[in-house]
């Protein structure tokens, strides 16, 4: 869990590493690839030794939070005599060179090099010693540009085909802003909440925003979270089967990490949720943000059943709406925080 925690740290502030390639042709190929896949330009001999090792412990470690075990990435090895155009169009490409030739070792993060939009990492050493060390040193940043480079590309396309009149529903009723792609519906409302979801044939997908007052230091706690979580699910998202409601899964618990997010305070929150007096269960993430000038906290969560796949890229999916989550008068929240960090 320490791990994942720095990763996730890492993941916030990663855009102020990234340095982009510049495309000066205009003509930029599509990426290709399924979501989660990572292409690994590295020999064969590198590959099957430590080196490959380390590098699928680290990116192919365990999604946390999810029912069952999932890889955080898909990797593909790829042989440097082989990574050819069909290769170069991938949505996420490591590239590995150790040659003693190499004078300092580094990494380096581009965009868009063959591809649109695409993100590539490059790890240079001169031994393979020389590589373990900055690979672990760097294991942290390279994955959280990785989640960020495949949250980007949900978000994008969110934006470009989004669901106005559910976005409407949670302007109403929470007084925020969310993007929410074509195709998810309201499933219920009330004051201070929206639910939606989207349910093609054996998958449930879920998007809940909700609101209540600020009130306790103590609110931003997993215990705590937790219980209003509940309370509010109990109350407006029922199950398929008379009495039957949404409530967190208690035996497991959560991951949880407090960051400040466009510049207000937060807490991420990673479980289990299940359905009390029915059969339904899977993975959930939750965004709790404090919205200073209206003395609240608002929440946005995402969560997932689909008990015949994979679980991890439908969760990534409800993630990234969650995290297109804005306030109403960011204006003024960072003035009042900005107050409160010069302790006036």
């Amino acid at each position: 869990m320490k791990r994942l925690s720095l990763i996730f740290l890492a993941f916030i502030g990663i855009s102020l590493m990234v340095s982009s390639c510049k495309d000066d042709t205009k003509l930029r190929k599509k990426i290709t690839g399924k979501a989660g896949e990572v292409v690994v330009v590295i020999p064969k001999e590198s590959w099957d030794s430590s080196i490959g090792d380390s590098i699928q412990k680290i990116l192919a470690q365990p999604q946390v939070s999810l029912p069952q075990e999932e890889p955080l990435f898909d990797l593909i090895s790829v042989p440097p005599s082989a990574f050819k155009d069909i290769f170069k169009s991938s949505r996420n490409i490591i590239n590995v060179r150790i040659s003693p030739t190499i004078d300092t070792a580094k990494v380096e993060f581009k965009k868009d090099i063959w591809a649109w939009p695409q993100a590539v990492i490059n790890i240079s050493a001169k031994s393979n010693q020389d590589f373990a060390n900055i690979f672990q040193s760097n294991s942290n940043k390279i994955v959280a540009y990785l989640l960020k480079a495949e949250r980007d590309r949900l978000t994008m396309n969110y934006s470009k085909y989004n669901d106005k009149k559910v976005e409407a529903a949670v302007g109403k009723n929470v007084e925020v802003k969310i993007t929410v792609p074509v195709g998810y519906q309201v499933a219920n409302e009330g004051p201070d909440f929206t639910w939606a979801r989207y349910d093609p044939a054996e998958v449930l997908q879920g998007i809940a925003v909700y609101s209540f007052p600020y009130v306790s230091d103590s609110t931003f706690t997993p215990k705590y979270l937790l219980a209003k979580r509940d309370s509010v699910l109990k109350q407006y998202i029922e199950g398929p089967t008379p009495g039957s409601f949404m409530i967190s899964e208690h035996r497991v618990d959560p991951t949880f990490s407090v960051f400040h997010y466009k510049n207000n305070y937060a807490a991420e929150m990673r479980g289990l949720w299940r359905v009390e007096n029915d059969f339904m269960g899977g993975p959930y993430v939750s965004l709790a943000v404090l919205d200073a000038a209206n003395n609240r906290v608002v929440v946005a969560e995402g969560f997932v059943y689909a008990p015949r796949y994979d679980k991890r890229n439908y969760l990534r999916q409800v993630e990234a709406i969650v995290y297109s989550l804005a306030l109403p008068d960011q204006a003024k929240n960072d003035k009042i925080k900005s107050q409160i960090e010069m302790g006036n």
